[in-house]
């Protein structure tokens, strides 16, 4: 029969594991603007915004611990701007296009909890709209918002909370930033 502490050590152990499970990656699909904010922001952006934006590599974020959380990556967070862009009639129509304005992002931090059943991430992403011509900054704003998933959206999993948490976070930030964005007077 195992002694007291050695239970004590196997139920700790199996806690942490169940708690700690593997991290679950963001997904740039659930990221991004929702069909219904397209549709919102559509019909607000500027003509001189209008397929003339061209989308810098994004710099910063944290790629998913195998062994811990969900994070937000530099690639994942790019692919959702560039579809929420694109969505929103930004983008140049072909790659090759000439685009006046580059967008360029950094995602400066994510905080995130170590242990909650209602989990609350925060996002920071710094966002810098340049004129390609003439190199002047025309909009730079640093953008924090959050987002909490209750206990209920995802029960058993930790890390499906904090992936719902940051992806919910990410796509309030882009909403914020486009919302920005379309308030530019040219």
């Amino acid at each position: 029969m195992p002694s007291a502490a050695v239970r004590l050590a196997v139920s700790v152990a199996t806690a942490a594991a169940l708690l700690a499970g593997c991290g679950s990656p963001t997904q740039s699909l659930t990221m991004g603007l929702t069909p219904a904010d397209t549709l919102q922001l559509r019909t607000w952006v500027p003509d001189a915004l209008k397929n003339n934006v061209d989308l810098d590599r994004v710099k910063g974020g944290e790629t998913t611990s195998q062994w811990w959380g969900s994070k937000v990556g530099a690639l994942t967070f790019e692919h959702a701007l560039e579809d929420s862009l694109r969505g929103l009639g930004m983008l140049p129509a072909s790659p090759q296009a000439p685009a006046q304005y580059q967008l360029r992002t950094q995602i400066l931090s994510q905080v995130q909890p170590l242990v909650a059943a209602d989990t609350t991430v925060t996002v920071t992403i710094n966002y810098t709209l340049v004129d390609r011509s003439s190199g002047a900054v025309l909009y730079e704003r640093a953008l924090r918002t959050a987002h909490k998933t209750e206990l209920g959206e995802a029960v058993i999993s930790m890390p499906e909370r904090l992936r719902l948490a940051n992806e919910g976070a990410v796509r309030e930030n882009i909403i914020a930033a486009m919302r920005d964005l379309m308030s530019l007077r040219f």
